[in-house]
C-alpha cells in the first residue's frame, strides 16, 4: 500500500513538473506588441516549403468590368494620373451620376451566380498552389465575410455568402493552406473622393453619395485637410481597423493574414500582429504555424511582401511576391501573363527564398475565362514534372547566373526587378534540397548547357559532380565537369516548356 501510495505521489510530482515546462515553455511562446517580442517569430516549415499559392482578388469591384480601383475612380471626374482616367465616364455613361448612383448601388449587382469554390480549389491544387488566399475586403470596405459589426458585407448583401467562410472549407477540403487578405486600413483615405462633388458640368457642387450620412458606415468620414497618405492618421479609424481586423482574424483563424500596407499603426498594427500569433499558438496548440505579410523589411517579425516586384538577392529571411495574371479586378479584353511567364517568375522567386501569391483574375459571376483556364493548365502539366524542384527547397550559395543577375533590370512596382521579365537560356536560377542541386535553364537551350558556376575551380562547386538528370526525361545525359564548368550536351528532345529543370547530385 506504502509502495502504491509513493508511486502515485512520485507520479503527481513528475506531472506537476512537466506541466509547469510546458506552461513556462508557452509563456515564452507568448508575444508582446513590440518589436523585440515579434523578432522571436520563426517562419513555420509550410510556407518556407509550400513556394506556391493562388490569390481571389475578387469582389464587388469586378462588376463594371473596368479592372482595379472602380469604387475610387468613379468619383474622380478630372484624375490627374493617366490610369485614373475614364472610369467616371464610364460611370455615368452606364450607371449614372454618382450622386445617384454610387458604389453603394454597384454593390448588390455582385451576384457570384457562377461562383463554385470547390471546382476552383480542385483547378488551383492541381495547378500546384500550396495556399490559397481569399479577398477579406478591398480598398472598397466591403467585407467578404459574416461580420457582425459591419453591415456591408457579402452575407448581407450582393451574392449573400460567406465568400471566406466558402472559401476556407474549399481550401481545407483540399488539404491548402489558407489565408485572407485585407485592405482595409488604407481605405480611410483612398474612400475620400467619394465625399467630394463635380467641379464642372452641370452637376458642378452636387455633391457625391459618399457625403449622405446614412453611408458613412461605407464611404467612412470625411478626413482632416491634413490626413491624405497611404494609412489614416486618425486614431479613430486606426481603432475600428483593429477591432474589425480582430474579428476576421477571431473568426477564421487563418494560416496567413497580408495586409496591403506596412504593418498598420505602429502600435496598434504590434496589437494586432501579436493578437493574430497568439491566438495561433493557442489554436495550435503551443506551436506557431501563421504567417503575417505586409510590405515593408520584416527583420525577422513576419514575412515581407513585394507587390508587382522580386528581390534581386537572397533573402535572410523567407518573404513573397503578390502579383496577379492581369489586372487586379476583371477588365474586359485585358491581356494576361502567359503560363511561361509565371513559371519563369516563380523559378526566380524561389531560388531567392521567397514564395509565389498569385492572383487568378475572376469574372463578376465567379467563374475564370477560357484563357485563364489554359494558363493554369500550362502550370499544372510543369508543377507536376518539375514540383521537385520547386517545393520544399531551400536556396543555394547564389541564386542564379546569367545576364539576368549581371544587367540592369527594369525595377519592379514595389521593390527589386521587375516580376516578368525577359531570360536568355544562359540565364540559370538554382535551388537545393537534401544532397540535391537543381539548376533551371530560364529559356529553352539552343547550343549545349555551360553553368559556369558547377565547375571544377568554380568557389561554389566544392565537391564533384556524379550524376545529372533532366526533370521529365529518361534520356540519359551527356554531360562534363571542367575547371570553368559544368557542360551538359544538349538533348535531341526537350521539354515544350521553356524552363527545365535539371537534377544534379554530388559526391558524398
Amino acid at each position: 500500500m506504502k509502495n502504491n501510495t509513493l508511486k502515485i505521489i512520485t507520479l503527481n510530482f513528475i506531472l506537476a513538473l512537466t506541466f509547469s515546462a510546458q506552461a513556462q515553455d508557452a509563456a515564452k511562446e507568448k508575444f508582446e506588441p513590440t518589436d523585440k517580442s515579434l523578432q522571436q517569430y520563426k517562419y513555420p516549415d509550410w510556407f518556407r516549403d509550400a513556394k506556391f499559392g493562388i490569390w481571389a482578388h475578387w469582389g464587388p469591384q469586378a462588376v463594371p468590368r473596368q479592372g482595379d480601383w472602380y469604387a475610387r475612380k468613379l468619383y474622380m471626374q478630372s484624375p490627374t494620373r493617366a490610369w485614373e482616367k475614364g472610369t467616371y465616364d464610364y460611370h455615368l455613361k452606364n450607371y449614372g451620376h454618382p450622386s445617384v448612383f454610387g458604389y453603394k448601388d454597384i454593390i448588390p449587382l455582385w451576384k457570384a451566380e457562377r461562383w463554385n469554390p470547390e471546382d476552383l480549389m480542385k483547378l488551383y491544387k492541381r495547378a500546384g498552389a500550396k495556399y490559397f488566399v481569399s479577398m477579406g475586403t478591398h480598398h472598397d470596405n466591403f467585407f467578404l465575410w459574416n461580420s457582425k459589426i459591419h453591415r456591408w458585407n457579402s452575407v448581407n448583401m450582393g451574392p449573400k455568402k460567406d465568400v471566406v467562410g466558402l472559401w476556407q472549407k474549399a481550401a481545407q477540403k483540399e488539404g491548402l493552406r489558407f489565408g485572407i487578405s485585407e485592405h482595409l486600413a488604407a481605405s480611410y483615405t483612398w474612400f475620400q473622393p467619394a465625399h467630394s462633388a463635380d467641379k464642372t458640368g452641370d452637376k458642378a457642387g452636387v455633391p457625391y453619395d459618399g457625403n449622405d450620412p446614412q453611408y458613412a458606415d461605407l464611404y467612412h468620414g470625411k478626413a482632416d485637410s491634413t490626413d491624405n497618405g497611404w494609412l489614416t492618421k486618425n486614431p479613430v479609424w486606426q481603432k475600428e481597423w483593429l477591432n474589425r481586423i480582430t474579428e476576421l482574424i477571431d473568426m477564421y483563424k487563418p494560416d496567413l493574414l497580408y495586409s496591403d500596407s506596412k504593418l498598420p499603426f505602429d502600435n496598434i498594427g504590434r496589437d494586432m500582429l501579436a493578437h493574430y500569433y497568439n491566438q495561433d499558438i493557442a489554436k495550435n496548440k503551443g506551436k506557431l504555424q501563421a504567417v503575417y505579410n505586409c510590405k515593408e523589411e520584416s527583420y525577422g517579425r513576419f514575412a515581407r511582401d513585394v507587390e508587382r516586384g522580386v528581390l534581386d538577392s537572397i533573402s535572410q529571411y523567407p518573404w513573397q511576391t503578390d502579383t496577379s495574371i492581369g489586372d487586379w479586378y476583371y477588365r474586359t479584353g485585358q491581356k494576361y501573363t502567359t503560363s511561361e511567364e509565371v513559371i519563369q517568375m516563380l523559378i526566380d522567386i524561389v531560388s531567392k527564398n521567397g514564395n509565389l501569391l498569385i492572383n487568378v483574375v475572376q469574372t463578376p459571376e465567379g467563374d475564370l475565362e477560357p484563357d485563364v483556364l489554359q494558363i493554369l493548365e500550362g502550370i499544372a502539366d510543369w508543377t507536376k514534372i518539375n514540383g521537385e524542384a520547386i517545393y520544399g527547397t531551400r536556396p543555394w550559395k547564389i541564386y542564379g547566373e546569367g545576364p539576368s543577375t549581371t544587367s540592369k533590370q527594369e525595377k519592379g512596382s514595389f521593390g527589386g526587378v521587375k516580376d516578368v521579365r525577359a531570360y536568355q537560356p544562359t540565364d540559370i536560377r538554382f535551388t537545393t534540397k537534401k544532397d540535391v542541386l537543381f539548376a533551371f535553364c530560364m529559356a529553352t537551350p539552343t547550343t549545349d548547357i555551360a553553368i559556369n558556376s558547377l565547375g571544377k575551380k568554380s568557389k561554389y562547386a566544392q565537391k564533384s559532380i556524379t550524376s545529372v538528370s533532366l526533370l521529365g526525361s529518361n534520356v540519359k545525359l551527356k554531360w562534363k565537369q571542367n575547371d570553368n564548368a559544368l557542360v551538359i550536351s544538349k538533348p535531341a528532345t526537350l521539354p515544350t516548356n521553356k524552363a527545365i529543370a535539371f537534377s544534379i547530385k554530388f559526391s558524398k
